[in-house]
């Protein structure tokens, strides 16, 4: 893996400098290693991370578990595309174990997710079932936590 990669997952608004500084490269080196990881498809955008509770308008999110009837000529493929192709969907992951699709929707209320669930989703061809569950807080968000104390917080040495 490249080196700068965990650089920019950790922060993708560090400066060329800074990169190059941490990775020990010129910043043309880094510049470059940038433009081809963009052109190779490797890192493909670039988001911030929002504390969920400080945003004036919150949102709801819920975590649905999916199960599939796979197609012939594609099995799961074509069914989680159709899906994630959906703007309430951030996120659609194919996984192992008691269901198929782990998908993560927004929506402005719990009637508008609850909506997309019953009008949307469980009406394609190929879906069996699903089973949503609401998000309630958050404690991490992509590898940041999202603190709500404010000073050194020391962990318990026993329970």
């Amino acid at each position: 893996m490249d080196k700068i990669l965990p650089l920019l997952r950790n922060n993708a608004r560090a400066s060329v400098s800074d990169l190059a500084k941490s990775a020990n490269l010129t910043e043309a080196e880094v510049i470059a290693r940038i433009a081809k990881l963009e052109a190779d498809g490797v890192v493909l955008g670039y988001q911030a991370v929002v504390d969920p509770q400080k945003v004036a308008k919150e949102r709801v999110t819920a975590l649905i578990e999916v199960k599939l009837t796979p197609e012939r000529e594609g099995g799961f493929d074509k069914t989680a595309e159709r899906v994630a192709r959906f703007p309430e969907v951030l996120s659609c992951y194919l996984m192992s174990g008691g269901y198929d699709l782990h998908v993560v929707v927004e929506g402005a209320t719990l009637h508008e997710v609850a909506g997309f669930v019953s009008e949307k989703l469980s009406t394609l061809k190929g879906v069996i079932s699903t089973v949503t569950h609401f998000r309630l807080k958050a404690y991490k968000e992509n590898g940041v936590e999202l603190r709500r104390e404010v000073g050194p917080q020391r962990l318990a040495v026993a329970p």
